[in-house]
């Protein structure tokens, strides 16, 4: 079993004939994933990497049932392409694009708010690596040859952390559940939080590995959930301790902009919260496999 993606998942690639979204098309259908179609207006009709492509994506899930749409649709119009998404029945997004205006995010946030929760699509990203699940199907830019099979899930705001969490743990023999990069915007579709809760009640992970950085109050929230609900090992890195406050660094929400959002204050509050925390970026498999190899409290 894996959280939010496996091999039942019917995936529609926006931005389907693009330089960029085809390459990464053809590498989730190497991997297995069922990849149904794609979306590029104007060439609704014709075929690319020998998958229908349509107009618009309501067309495509109305002829191939898709329940999933990875979206690379470059940052001025990819607003746009998760809320036709949303509006056409798509159940999970997972929008790769980098540089999207937070404004057009509160927007995206506001019209996703129109539809009932039960009803209302879970986006991941933007600004994302997006999801694998070993063994199972890739919806996004991750390179799957790092990932082994196996308990642990992954979440994180940074896409190469979290691929460097992979290639630790798969050299020490720790196997992945499902990895999911939540991107580093300031606004995004999931946050730390929605997605612990799913590798909590998920019964084939068995530990989880967090990487925050600096910026928001996710980790916070983050913290109080894991103290509050969550009985599985979590493991963090927090990258930033050396960032000054009021810079940007790296991702767009990588700015400390207020009290609790710096990453010494973020490792305080997850480890209050019982949660591992590694010390650098060089040791994440290395606390993993020492927490997974350490017997937990009755």
């Amino acid at each position: 079993m894996a959280i939010l993606l496996d091999r039942s998942n019917r995936v529609l690639i926006q931005g389907f004939t693009g330089r960029i979204g085809s390459f990464h098309a053809e590498q989730m259908i190497a991997y297995g994933t069922n990849v149904v179609g794609g979306v590029t207006p104007g060439k609704g009709g014709t075929q690319h990497l020998d998958r229908p492509v349509f107009n618009t994506v309501r067309g495509a899930v109305a002829e191939t049932q898709a329940d999933t749409a990875v979206i690379f649709v470059p940052p001025p119009f990819a607003a746009d392409a998760i809320m036709e998404a949303a509006d056409a029945g798509i159940r999970l997004a997972i929008c790769i694009t980098d540089g999207i205006p937070a404004q057009d995010m509160m927007g995206v946030k506001r019209f996703m708010r129109r539809y009932p929760r039960a009803n209302r699509m879970t986006l991941i990203g933007p600004n994302c690596a997006g999801i694998i699940s070993p063994g199972q199907a890739l919806a996004g830019i991750m390179p799957d040859q790092i990932y082994r099979e196996g308990r642990v899930g992954i979440v994180g705001r940074s896409g190469t952390l979290g691929y460097e969490a992979a290639s630790q743990m798969q050299a020490l023999g720790i196997g992945v559940s499902t990895s999911v990069g939540i991107g580093g915007d300031p606004i995004n579709g999931s946050s730390f939080r929605d997605i612990l809760e799913r590798f909590q009640t998920d019964p084939d992970t068995d530990a989880v590995m967090m990487i925050g950085e600096i910026g928001g109050p996710q980790e916070a929230e983050a913290a109080a959930y894991i103290q509050a609900r969550m009985t599985k090992p979590v493991v963090a890195y927090v990258a930033g301790l050396s960032a000054p406050k009021g810079r940007r660094m790296g991702h767009a929400g990588a700015i400390i902009t207020a009290f609790g959002e710096s990453a010494h204050e973020k490792v305080e509050a997850l480890g209050r919260a019982g949660v591992t925390i590694a010390p650098n970026p060089s040791v994440m498999g290395e606390t993993m496999a020492k927490v997974l190899h350490t017997p937990r409290a009755a």
